[in-house]
């Protein structure tokens, strides 16, 4: 695996941007300067994120989000294994 992570990744399964073993080593997000913890969705070419709206839910019970535009930073939490 690459230190880097990648431009676009979802945490929804159904999303063609879903990545399982990237989301189990453990992906951190600063949008703005601030961490987030509700990211749903993010891209770093086009600055945005995607983060949960509370605790409402779609009629697919997927969490309701809102875009947000701005700077975005991900890492990776942990270093990768060898």
């Amino acid at each position: 695996m690459s230190d880097t992570p990648p431009d676009r990744l979802s945490v929804n399964p159904d999303s063609p941007y879903y990545d399982a073993a990237l989301l189990e080593r453990g992906i951190g997000i600063r949008f703005k300067g601030v961490e987030k913890t509700n990211v749903e969705e993010y891209c770093v070419s086009e600055k945005w994120v995607r983060v949960a709206a509370g605790k409402t839910l779609d009629r697919k019970g997927n969490p309701m989000t809102i875009k947000l535009q701005g700077e975005v930073e991900p890492y990776f939490r942990d270093d990768a294994e060898a």
